[in-house]
């Protein structure tokens, strides 16, 4: 198979993350209608919007968690939707945290962060501890390799799925709503890694309802609504200076959930 290259326009590299016309239905329900838009290597892109608006959909559907009903996905230069694909080799190549930690309860955090080394990238038990190892000093539970999930705090479970999903040395990193699930004094820790992760030039799509974060971290903000892009741009052209009425709407709403919206 000759893999579809994508590129960008500002350094003709081939782009993590291409999306063209990428449209996805369950049953009569259309929830993407139509996205077109590309992700650069070192780019840090936050998808913000309304429930509902279709950005957790767009991003199972950049691994083909769920499959589009048309358009084109493409990851590092390869057409995700070719039939042809190797599609369990390019997802090693992607790392994906979800709301859930989705941690096996029966396995050490250790455990949790090897299997996969050893069983899909067919590394060594010693290699595959050693990288589980630095992962986790990277993540703050370096004295938690021990520790069964049921003993650790959401904050601290979800920590741990990000230590496993980077364990594989994947090339970008997809986060769809990582903090969701906690409580709110459990987010700081979480956000600080994936900032950290940021600083370190990974490429990431992240779908967050967390706003500073997407100020202080994002190279650039998308706003979904109804299953379409509706306005994208830097953090501080979305964030601050919305052009689109229902960008202006759902900021009122998050920004200030106790003030009077203003009228559309």
């Amino acid at each position: 198979m000759t893999a579809t290259t994508a590129t960008t326009a500002e350094t003709g590299a081939a782009a993590a993350i291409e999306i063209h016309g990428l449209h996805k239905s369950f049953g009569d329900v259309e929830v993407l209608r139509g996205i077109d838009f590309t992700v650069a290597p070192g780019e840090v892109v936050c998808v913000i919007g309304p429930s509902g608006s279709g950005k957790s959909t767009l991003l199972r559907c950049v691994n083909l968690l769920e499959e589009p009903t048309r358009g084109t996905v493409t990851v590092g230069g390869v057409d995700m939707t070719d039939p042809d694909i190797d599609l369990d080799a390019v997802r090693r190549r992607i790392g994906m945290v979800f709301q859930q930690f989705n941690l096996f309860p029966h396995l050490s955090v250790l455990e949790n962060l090897t299997i996969a080394q050893r069983r899909v990238l067919g590394r060594g038990k010693e290699e595959a501890g050693r990288i589980a190892r630095e992962n986790l000093v990277k993540v703050g539970l370096a004295d938690r390799e021990d520790s069964f999930p049921a003993q650790l705090s959401g904050g601290q479970q979800q920590r741990v799925a990000i230590a496993r999903a980077l364990s594989m040395a994947p090339e970008l990193m997809l986060f769809d709503e990582p903090t969701s699930a906690l409580d709110p004094e459990l987010v700081g820790d979480v956000l600080a890694v994936m900032r950290t992760l940021a600083d370190e030039g990974m490429t990431m799509m992240v779908v967050t309802h967390e706003m500073g974060f997407a100020r202080d971290v994002a190279d650039r903000v998308v706003f979904m609504d109804d299953g379409q892009v509706v306005e994208q741009g830097s953090p501080e052209d979305v964030l601050t200076r919305p052009q689109h009425a229902r960008t202006r709407a759902f900021l009122a709403r998050v920004l200030n959930p106790g003030a009077a919206q203003p009228e559309d």
